[in-house]
């Protein structure tokens, strides 16, 4: 009796170890979790599509960029220093990825349509190499609810004179992966190396 007893303890604690054994390496099969220098977003309920209009007037939408990463960011032509800066790291991350770097596209989105023309715009974003698309809303309505979406902030600041205004607005970008998700707050000063090393992580 005993040593049917050990028997089938030893049987029973052999299956556990198999069951264990196979978990563990299902588990192990699974995608592992990326540790990304921006904020992981994956999953949000907001941003889930766009719709612009580019500096010829032709339409800028999500489903058009498909498999590639669009870095989204919403600032002004004549932001002094956060909105150049973005828009810099975004071109250098692109030139770290080297050939990859060909599947990211830099997506600059006016604050400030009242002096942002379309012009003004392609002129701008052209400072920044291929691949970087300066773009409006339709209208001020539609800038109003797409700012809302996305959780962004921006107000007036009255210069000294009338045209002279600047924009308190949110620095920071949204990256969307090659599926059209919204997966990642990138925060202002980031730097571009850690923006191309989350980016490569999700192309």
């Amino acid at each position: 009796m005993y040593a049917e007893f050990l028997f089938r303890t030893s049987l029973l604690r052999g299956l556990w170890l198999a069951v264990l054994t196979v978990f563990l390496v299902l588990a192990g099969c699974g995608e592992a979790k990326k540790n990304f220098a921006s904020i992981d977003i994956t999953g949000a309920e907001f941003g889930k599509d766009f719709s612009f209009v580019d500096g010829d007037g032709k339409p800028v939408t999500l489903a058009q960029f498909k498999g590639q990463v669009v870095v989204l960011f919403f600032g002004y032509t004549q932001c002094p220093d956060v909105c150049p800066t973005t828009m810099t790291e975004v071109a250098e991350a692109k030139r770290l990825l080297g050939a990859k770097g060909d599947k990211v596209v830099g997506l600059f989105v006016t604050l400030d349509p009242e002096r942002d023309t379309a012009q003004v715009l392609k002129g701008y974003t052209a400072n920044f190499g291929p691949q970087i698309i300066g773009a409006r809303t339709a209208s001020s309505e539609q800038l109003t609810a797409v700012t809302k979406d996305f959780r962004v902030y921006y107000k007036k600041v009255d210069g000294k004179n009338p045209g002279s205004y600047t924009l308190d607005h949110t620095a920071a970008s949204f990256v969307y992966d090659p599926q059209g998700r919204l997966r990642l707050y990138t925060r202002y000063g980031m730097g571009a190396q850690s923006l191309a090393a989350d980016i490569a992580q999700i192309l």
